[in-house]
This record gives structure tokens, C-alpha cells and sequence, in this order.
């Protein structure tokens, strides 16, 4: 009967409960919820449901089968009905999505996981405080014996459990070894027992001596029989407890791996725009080079430039002087020219002055002379 319970839940999801509180669902209803959890809500060709899975509303925990809420509805430890969507057509959505996308929703189920049981984690201690309160202290020798006997019996009902789980499931070999292990550890609990009630006044020892479950922060008592721990070890409450610690163990996992992936995806991103930003640098600095010497050439072209321009300002300077000078040199030698010229031609008139002053003379000579010798000659006739 247990079996067929699971093997329904499995099938039709959180919202098949009813079949566990007693009430009944019709066949088309059962098949109508199966193609639901197998087809998503688009098995008709459109979607029937004003929301997706992607909506805030929708239980991102239920989506990945581990809502509390879900594993641990009709146990003593109900939470009620999530007060967010759960729907198995969602959930096959969301199967069918993460093909394609990675929506990160592992990441708020393990927040959701790990507040509930670190919420319950602060009640199994706060139970632990009340039974150290309420109980008479131990002795420590007494209390490893105690402790022992409590061990072992655990040991039992986890195996019983076990044992009746292999028995439905039709693995009957399985389920007769475990027994036989259950009779060994039985065994190893009557002489646990025995130093434990040894070691400790009559009175005492029929006091119950109870134990908070480290799982499901359940009452173990130390003189509980077989029957009450394989009802504990192998009931609903603990075993949705032991489911959302695996649960949540396994989404740290995948989260820190998933973490882990991100950082070495940043760090090579980081990496990545690291040699982009050298490339960069370098292809800055090789264009501020390149700038550089462009405008070293240019301005070495100017400069040569103006050097030629001032070369041929010079050149056209001494082209100037040259020429001026020449044409000093040329207006000097005219000038001299024509200062010899008239050097030469003032000479030569003084020289002609000279002669034509000589002639005159001696003209004037000559014509002192005639006439000193006409007048000799009148004196000599005249004697």
C-alpha cells in the first residue's frame, strides 16, 4: 500500500494528495494530471494557464521536487499548502526550458532548502536544551552507555525500515539478510542495555531517557521497541526530512560547481578584456607612435622646409648681396671709369691747354722775336 502511495505521488504530483487523505480521484482525472506532469501546459496546443513557469508566483523549489511544503504534507510536521503555484504542467515546462536556458533556479531552491532546515536545525537544539533541563544529568560514563544503546537502536529501526521497504519491493533475499543483520545488532543492544542498566540505580534506569532525532527533531526514547523505531526510521516525516537534506547537499554541490563555473567564466571574461585592454594599449601606443613619428616627420618636413625655404631665403639674400655688390662692383667700376675717363680726359685737356699754351708762347715768342728783328733792321736803315 505504501508503494502504491509513492508510485501515485510520483505520477500525479503535489496536487494528487487527495489520495492519502482518503478521497478518490476518477480515472480521466489521474490521466488528465499524468499528461500534465508529461506535456507541460501546452499538451493541447496552448498553454490553459495565465501564468508561466517563470512567473514569481511559481515555486522555483517545486519545479526542481523539492518543496518542503510537498515532501512533508500529512506528517506531523505539515507546513500547509505553499503559499506559492505548484502545478506539474509548470514543472514540465520548466524541464523542457532548461534544455535550452539555464534559468539559475537551483540557486533560490538551495536558499529556500537551507532556511527551513537551518530553521529546524534551531528547533532539534532548542529540544536538545528542554530535555538537558527537564532531565537528570549523567554521568559521562553512563551517558556514552546511554548514548550506545540509543545508537543501536537506530541502527535497528533504520534496518527494519529498510528490510520492510526490500520485502514490498519483492526483493525478499535482500529483506531476509538485513533481518538477520537486525538480529546480530539486537543482540549487541540487550548487552548495551544491560551495562546501561548496570551502571545505574533501578529507579533511574525505568526513568525514560529520551533522545532528539538529529533529522527530523523527533522524541527518541532509550526503551522504545522495534516496532515504534521502524515506524520513526521508516515514516514519512523522517524520510522527507532525510530527502530534503539530500536535497539540499546536492544543490550546494551543484551550486558551488555552478559558482565555481561562473568564476572561472568571469575570470577568463576578466582575462579576456585584460588582453583586449593590452591589445588595446598596445594598438593605442602603436597609434600614438605612429602619431608621433607623423608628426615628427611632419615637423621635420617643416623643418627642412624651413630650413630650405630659409636656404633659399639665403641664397636669394647672397643672390641680392651678390647682386648688389656686383652691381656696386659694376656702378664703382663705372665710376671709376668714368673718374679715369675724366682723369684721362681732363689730362688730355690740360695736356691741349698745356700745348695750346706752349704754341701761344711760343707764337707770342715768335712774334716778339719778328718783331725785335723788324725793329733791328728799321734802326740799321735808319743809320
Amino acid at each position: 500500500m505504501r508503494r502504491r502511495r509513492f508510485e501515485l505521488h510520483a505520477c500525479a504530483g503535489t496536487r494528487l494528495e487527495t489520495y492519502r487523505t482518503g478521497l478518490t480521484m476518477s480515472a480521466a482525472e489521474q490521466m488528465r494530471a499524468m499528461l500534465d506532469q508529461l506535456m507541460g501546459t501546452s499538451r493541447d496546443g496552448e498553454s490553459k494557464l495565465s501564468v508561466r513557469f517563470t512567473d514569481p508566483k511559481v515555486c522555483k523549489s517545486f519545479l526542481l521536487g523539492c518543496c518542503p511544503n510537498e515532501i512533508l504534507a500529512s506528517t506531523r510536521m505539515d507546513l500547509g499548502t505553499c503559499s506559492r503555484i505548484h502545478d506539474v504542467a509548470l514543472r514540465a515546462d520548466y524541464e523542457s526550458a532548461i534544455k535550452e536556458k539555464d534559468y539559475f533556479y537551483d540557486i533560490d531552491a538551495m536558499e529556500h532548502l537551507q532556511s527551513f532546515i537551518q530553521d529546524c536545525d534551531r528547533k532539534t537544539e532548542l529540544a536538545k536544551r528542554r530535555l538537558a533541563e527537564t532531565q537528570d544529568e549523567l554521568s559521562a560514563e553512563v551517558a556514552a552507555k546511554a548514548n550506545k544503546v540509543h545508537e543501536l537502536a537506530e541502527q535497528i529501526g533504520k534496518k527494519l525500515a529498510r528490510a520492510e521497504e526490500l520485502g514490498a519491493d519483492g526483493l525478499v533475499e535482500e529483506s531476509m539478510k538485513l533481518m538477520e543483520e537486525v538480529e546480530d545488532i539486537r543482540k549487541q543492544k540487550a548487552l548495551a542495555e544491560q551495562e546501561y542498566r548496570n551502571s545505574m540505580p533501578a529507579s533511574s534506569y525505568q526513568q525514560q531517557k529520551l533522545r532528539v532525532c538529529e533529522v527530523c527533531s523527533a522524541y527518541l526514547g532509550i526503551h522504545d521497541n522495534d516496532r515504534r523505531l521502524a515506524d520513526h526510521f521508516g515514516g514519512k516525516l523522517h524520510l522527507g526530512f532525510i530527502k530534503i537534506r539530500e536535497n539540499l547537499a546536492e544543490l550546494r554541490k551543484t551550486v558551488e560547481e555552478r559558482r565555481e563555473e561562473r568564476r572561472k567564466a568571469r575570470e577568463a571574461e576578466l582575462n579576456e578584456r585584460r588582453r583586449g585592454s593590452r591589445d588595446r594599449d598596445r594598438s593605442r601606443s602603436r597609434e600614438r607612435r605612429r602619431r608621433s613619428r607623423s608628426r615628427d616627420w611632419e615637423r621635420d618636413r617643416d623643418r627642412d622646409r624651413d630650413r630650405s625655404s630659409r636656404r633659399r631665403s639665403r641664397s636669394r639674400s647672397r643672390d641680392r648681396d651678390r647682386d648688389r655688390r656686383r652691381y656696386r662692383d659694376r656702378s664703382s667700376e663705372r665710376r671709376r671709369d668714368r673718374s679715369r675717363d675724366r682723369d684721362r680726359d681732363r689730362d688730355r685737356r690740360r695736356r691741349r691747354d698745356s700745348r695750346d699754351r706752349d704754341r701761344e708762347r711760343d707764337r707770342r715768342s715768335e712774334r716778339r722775336s719778328a718783331s725785335a728783328s723788324n725793329g733791328r733792321g728799321d734802326s740799321a736803315s735808319r743809320d
